[in-house]
């Protein structure tokens, strides 16, 4: 849809570019207007680790429609419960912590579409522009978005990744470098050898398996050669505060 700036977005990744995104847990929605207009590709509203409502989430997602930035909201779990109210704001994609299994890959699945492919529940109001598209124009595009974004971030859905590439509907998957670091008692030791063999492999099969890559993490060198497809690169309260501390230095060092 383009009030949410898929289309755009995909057609970043297809042209076989790395789109790049910010990380939004700050809740005033300047920041996610900020990041859009100085181009950020999507931005990555974390309603798992930050104190986002529905109503700072619906502001983040509407305060990017006048840029040409795509919003991605990361859920707090995989529940349908807690999926429907944030699908019904239409954001590009739905981000889906610790999937653990193929069976909790196809719940997620399910739970972003309507029936009959799925369960989701029928509420829809910015969607259609409250109104201003068909209904069953909007059913169409709802088949394919918003997209599925499945994290990979334990050792125990390393040990299920076959399976979980095998799940219809999945669009992307997120490697969660440091809750998979935590799951293998190395947590956020990032340049361990083993964690990084374990994530290679991700990437590997993720790649393998046609489906798009992403995460939320630094080094985009190491990334771009796993075949990283999308990055969250920076964060809000990160980019303030190495702001402020460069402001200080220059300040001190008069």
């Amino acid at each position: 849809m383009q009030i949410n700036h898929l289309e755009d977005f995909r057609k970043k990744v297809s042209s076989g570019k790395i789109a790049v995104g910010a990380v939004v847990t700050l809740s005033d929605m300047a920041v996610s207007e900020c990041a859009g207009d100085c181009g950020m590709d999507f931005i990555w509203i974390d309603a798992e680790h930050a104190p986002h409502t529905l109503d700072t989430i619906k502001g983040h997602v509407t305060a990017v429609r006048g840029t040409g930035c795509a919003p991605f909201v990361r859920v707090c779990d995989n529940n349908a419960g807690i999926l429907k109210p944030v699908l019904d704001l239409a954001p590009a994609g739905v981000i889906i912590p610790m999937v653990n299994s193929a069976e909790e890959a196809e719940y997620a699945v399910a739970a972003c579409r309507y029936p009959p492919r799925g369960f989701r529940g029928c509420g829809v109001r910015r969607a259609t522009r409250y109104g201003e598209t068909n209904f069953f124009d909007y059913l169409k595009y709802s088949e394919s978005e918003p997209l599925v974004i499945i994290q990979i971030e334990h050792i125990n859905a390393v040990r299920s990744l076959d399976a979980i590439l095998k799940v219809p509907g999945i669009d992307s998957i997120c490697v969660g470098p440091c809750d998979l670091s935590g799951s293998m008692g190395i947590l956020n030791q990032t340049n361990d050898p083993e964690l990084n063999k374990v994530i290679d492999e991700i990437c590997l099969k993720t790649k393998k398996a046609g489906i798009l890559l992403g995460t939320a993490a630094g080094g985009l060198p190491r990334w771009k050669q796993r075949g990283v497809n999308w990055i969250a690169l920076a964060g809000d309260c990160g980019c303030m505060a190495q702001g402020f501390r460069q402001v200080l230095k220059e300040a001190r060092d008069v």
